[in-house]
């Protein structure tokens, strides 16, 4: 098993949900794109992937209603989420190796999505992963603005007791890369999910992310690394 990261350097890991601890944007986006073509919005999986990944439904119908000069019918999000449940109930499946990173960290942890908390209940409670993250799941819902402002993760980081520049966020989306970018804290971009395309690393690293990954075993090594770095760099710069 790697080593785990120093928790005086690292105080905290902030997980997105989809695409980062369940294997769910797939999924999403194609019944995302299937709910809003219904609505009369024709869009694909693709563009849907391209437009609104890593931001809140609330954001992603604010932008279409807008463009359509109308509102989308008053049961756009019941149908959504009625159709994006039944699909985590009967595909989802955890991010390949999660299970294993969480078992050798000793950092705390918590969860910040874009994502509703009836959402996440429904995924992580499909894969098996609610009980042991809760209650620290936080959601946009939380705070004024989703990613990719800074708010959702300044205000885990809060609820945490951690400081801001000891955090360490683990994203799969551009938004949320630059959020923890703009929260101050240390941002890796994994790129391991069945949703990402070719070139999706190099993108993740253009919105700032310190390092990108692709298998989520490689995660305890990495903070491990990142916590030595920063006791080098806290020696070095002593008086």
């Amino acid at each position: 098993m790697a080593s785990n990261a120093s928790a005086s350097n690292v105080d905290l890991v902030i997980f997105d949900c989809d695409g980062v601890l369940v294997d769910s944007e797939v999924i999403s986006c194609q019944t995302h794109a299937d709910v809003l073509s219904l609505c009369g919005y024709p869009i694909t999986a693709e563009q849907v992937f391209a437009r609104f990944l890593g931001r809140s439904s609330k954001q992603a119908t604010m932008e279409v209603e807008a463009e359509l000069g109308r509102s989308l019918p008053e049961d756009f999000n019941a149908q959504l989420q009625q159709r994006l449940f039944q699909a985590f109930e009967q595909d989802l499946h955890p991010v390949a190796g999660i299970t294993d990173a969480l078992d050798a960290l000793d950092i705390p942890v918590c969860v910040a999505s874009s994502g509703s908390h009836q959402r996440m209940r429904v995924s992580l409670g499909a894969t098996r992963l609610y009980d042991r993250l809760a209650p620290h799941i936080f959601s946009s819902s939380q705070v004024e603005n989703g990613k990719p402002a800074p708010d959702l993760f300044l205000f885990a980081a809060a609820q945490m007791n951690a400081r801001p520049a000891a955090c360490v966020v683990v994203e799969d989306s551009i938004a949320g890369i630059r959020g923890g970018v703009a929260a101050g804290m240390t941002v890796l971009g994994f790129h391991g999910g069945s949703h990402c395309r070719t070139g999706h690393a190099d993108d993740l690293r253009a919105a700032g992310a310190t390092l990108v990954f692709d298998d989520m075993r490689q995660l305890p090594m990495i903070l491990s690394q990142l916590g030595e770095k920063a006791a080098s760099l806290a020696g070095f710069s002593a008086p």
